[in-house]
């Protein structure tokens, strides 16, 4: 009965709750004072949707509102559930945690049929999910769970609150496509974005599993804002270096729309035998830690630590050493970024990672004029350096 009451109120106004008492008070009398006790404060003047702001609702206690979705929960009506089922409007997933700053813009990069944005729905999340089995689980060695085999989804808990960028491929959308989103086939790439406030909030980065970064942050003070970096994958058939530029342009959109300050995350090699890996993390160890007085010396933890310095300097061969590196290492590299001190091994994905670490302030020319982004914050360089 009660969710006729509430049900009757969205749909057909309140006075469809006064006759719906009325009728069932005469039914049942001796539940009178409950039910009127429970309804009270849902006869408002006017249908429910015109006062969405609680003051016809004052009276109704607080954890029936909140069960019936009666209340905003400090959230702006296009980011309330609620009101999107009541207005029957989409709700933008990407805005839920965008603060004040507000959803990210739409798109974020465009090349001809690629477009790149933010995941707005569950069913985009789920999408990259299983672009990102594909990639890691059935063409790479990882080990998925019986769950995620059974469901075909690569997935943890950090996808419920994270961005997912997406990669779009608009020449795989059929003409005569009218679903919400876009269908799972057109989405060839992925990125997963965490903001400071915004994994804080949610129990900490993914990347504090594998590299001790807590003294790191807390060093750069409240006005160094950072963003984490993972999950990254591309469909084969888009494996290509514009697709990577299409994807970093849509990443500096990102950061420049936060004002975020430093990018980090994990990045693997194939392989779980350092010795087989010797090259390439013996050239990042010798030649891409950058200068220590400025670049945060982040290492991997302790338990987990793999010694990158597995071969002389002088007999890594610079050349080879970075022709031994996957191309997205490569691309960070170029870029101006820097590798953190220590490997991990993950079992999981059968990869060794490295730490990336990325300041925006130190993005090279090349790429900020390839990109076009000429209004990256350059104001704080200090606060990288007392990183």
């Amino acid at each position: 009965m009660f969710k006729q009451l509430a049900v009757a109120g969205l749909r057909r106004g309140f006075g469809a709750v006064k006759a719906l008492r009325s009728r069932y008070t005469r039914r049942r009398r001796m539940r009178t004072r409950s039910l009127l006790r429970l309804t009270r404060g849902f006869v408002a003047r006017s249908r429910y949707g015109h006062h969405l702001g609680m003051s016809q609702h004052a009276r109704t206690p607080k954890t029936r509102r909140v069960f019936w979705g009666f209340e905003p929960r400090h959230m702006r009506s296009s980011q309330n559930p609620a009101f999107a089922k009541l207005s029957g409007k989409p709700v933008n997933r990407a805005a839920r945690y965008s603060g004040k700053y507000g959803p990210p813009p739409r798109p974020l990069a465009r090349r001809k049929s690629l477009e790149v944005r933010v995941a707005e729905t569950e069913a985009e999340v789920r999408a990259a999910q299983r672009l990102r089995y594909k990639v890691f689980y059935e063409e790479m060695s990882a080990q998925a769970s019986p769950r995620m085999a059974a469901e075909r989804r690569d997935f943890d808990h950090f996808d419920a609150f994270a961005d997912h960028l997406l990669v779009i491929d608009h020449s795989r959308i059929p003409e005569d496509y009218s679903g919400r989103g876009v269908p799972e086939d057109a989405i060839v790439g992925t990125y997963r974005l965490m903001r400071q406030e915004v994994a804080e909030a949610h129990g900490g980065f993914y990347t504090a599993n594998e590299f001790d970064i807590e003294p790191w942050v807390t060093a750069a003070g409240p006005d160094t804002r950072f963003l984490e970096l993972g999950r990254s994958c591309v469909h084969i058939d888009h494996r290509s270096r514009p697709t990577l530029e299409l994807m970093w342009h849509a990443i500096i959109s990102y950061l420049v729309h936060y004002e975020l300050d430093i990018m980090f995350g994990c990045a693997s090699l194939e392989g779980t035998n350092p010795d087989e890996l010797a090259l390439p993390l013996s050239f990042m160890h010798h030649y891409c830690r950058g200068d220590v007085e400025t670049t945060p010396p982040v290492r991997a933890r302790d338990e987990l630590f793999v010694d990158m310095n597995r071969m002389p300097k002088d007999d890594v061969e610079a050349r080879k050493g970075l022709r031994a590196l996957p191309p997205l290492i490569k691309g960070y590299l170029r870029a101006g970024a820097t590798i953190g001190d220590g490997a991990v091994v993950d079992e999981q994905f059968g990869t060794t990672d490295v730490l990336i670490v990325f300041p925006a302030n130190q993005i090279s020319d090349r790429y900020r004029d390839k990109f076009g982004k000429g209004d990256m914050k350059d104001e704080k360089p200090a606060a990288a350096e007392s990183a």
